[in-house]
This record gives C-alpha cells, sequence and structure tokens, in this order.
C-alpha cells in the first residue's frame, strides 16, 4: 500500500505544475508568518496540505490547531528538498530494506545519499520547530511533531482525537 499510495502521489507531484493552489482557503486558518512558511513549500506539498485540510474539514468542527498541522505538517521538508524519485526511494526503500532505511535515516542531510532518508524521517520534528518560531500554538506544534508516529503518544482525549483525524486525512491524500 504505502509503495502504490507514494507512487500516485508523486504522479500527482508531477503534474502540480497545472494546479492553482488555494491560497484564500489557507490564509483563512494561517498568521502572516505561518502563511509565510506555507509559501516555503514546494507546489505539490502545498497542494497535498491543502487536500488534507480539506479532508479534516469534511470530518467535522476543526479546531483552528488542527487545521493549522494540517496545512504545515510537512513544512519541515522545505529545510532540505528532495525530489520526486527521492520520495519515491524512500518508501520502497523502508518497505523492503527496513535495516537500510534505518541506517540511512539516521544520517545526515548534507549528505546527498543520506538525505532523503533523514528528511522523511525527521520532517516532523523540523516542522514543529519551524511552527514554533512562527508563533503557532503548542497544540498545533505537537500534532505536527506527531504526524507520522504512533497514536500512543497522544496524551489527552483531544489529542488522540485530532491526531487520529490528521493522520487519516494524511494517509488519504
Amino acid at each position: 500500500m504505502p509503495v502504490v499510495y507514494r507512487l500516485q502521489q508523486g504522479a500527482r507531484a508531477l503534474f502540480a505544475f497545472s494546479q492553482s493552489v488555494d491560497w484564500a482557503l489557507a490564509e483563512r486558518y494561517l498568521s502572516p508568518s505561518l502563511m509565510a512558511l506555507f509559501r516555503q513549500m514546494d507546489r505539490g506539498e502545498q497542494l497535498h496540505s491543502l487536500a488534507v485540510l480539506r479532508d479534516v474539514l469534511a470530518q467535522g468542527d476543526t479546531p483552528n490547531d488542527l487545521a493549522v498541522a494540517a496545512l504545515l505538517h510537512d513544512v519541515g521538508k522545505s529545510r532540505y528538498p528532495i525530489s520526486i524519485w527521492q520520495k519515491t526511494l524512500v518508501v520502497m526503500v523502508r518497505a523492503l530494506v527496513p535495516s537500510a532505511y534505518k541506517h540511512w535515516s539516521n544520517g545526515s542531510p548534507l549528505n546527498l545519499w543520506q538525505r532523503p532518508f533523514v528528511v522523511y524521517e525527521q520532517h516532523p520534528l523540523w516542522s514543529a520547530e519551524l511552527l514554533r518560531a512562527a508563533g503557532a500554538s503548542e497544540t498545533a506544534c505537537w500534532l505536527a511533531a506527531h504526524h507520522a508516529t504512533s497514536l500512543a503518544t497522544a496524551t489527552t482525549p483531544a489529542q488522540l482525537e485530532w491526531l487520529k483525524r490528521l493522520q487519516q486525512a494524511d494517509d488519504e491524500n
């Protein structure tokens, strides 16, 4: 499933240039400093994040912290941009050779070979750092930091509910 999903996501990213970004939707939930982060993301990530937001909104009442996390959960990837083929490679290696994935993801983002693996592993924490520096709430930062981790990291019922919603929307887009 992750490999097929990543291939589909890669195909969508290849054609991202032909799709418009709904800036007005993002601006409804993001402060100017957070909007600046959104604008740093590549077009494919912006479109993905807007799709995640739309799915979260469709799930019901959506607190602003959850909307912010939906829009900026992947902003950490902008620290070290990687290409579509690198994103696909990471998912394939993770699924087929987990020991290699683990080894390379513990490397340095400055190493061009290891970079996509490190970005895949570290981007949630980088996203939270960027959000915090731009003035986001601790809840939005927590959601971004944990969007790719186990639901068991939630310590309150609200965190659990919001993390489930974010992960479900992220997995479907």
